[in-house]
């Protein structure tokens, strides 16, 4: 359930990144609420980064062998 719940927080930051950005592009907001938008907006950068680093971890870790990282070739799916 922690890993749902660490996507689902990661999915939900990224969305509401999303909006605070098309709502700074749109050029409708005062000043001040830009500057709003643009401190969450770091925030939700650093949750989402945090959020990926975590992931890059655990990957590291899954590939890791006797102590030593093994490189996986990264093969693309042609019927994804």
């Amino acid at each position: 359930m922690a890993r749902k719940k660490v996507a689902l927080d990661f999915e939900q930051s990224l969305a509401e990144l999303q909006q605070l950005v098309e709502r700074l592009e749109s050029g409708e907001l005062s000043l001040e609420d830009s500057l709003t938008c643009f401190e969450q907006g770091i925030g939700l950068t650093r949750d989402c980064q945090a959020a990926l680093n975590q992931a890059e971890q655990k990957v590291q870790m899954l590939l890791e062998r006797d102590g030593k990282l093994q490189e996986v070739p990264f093969e693309v799916d042609p019927e994804a």
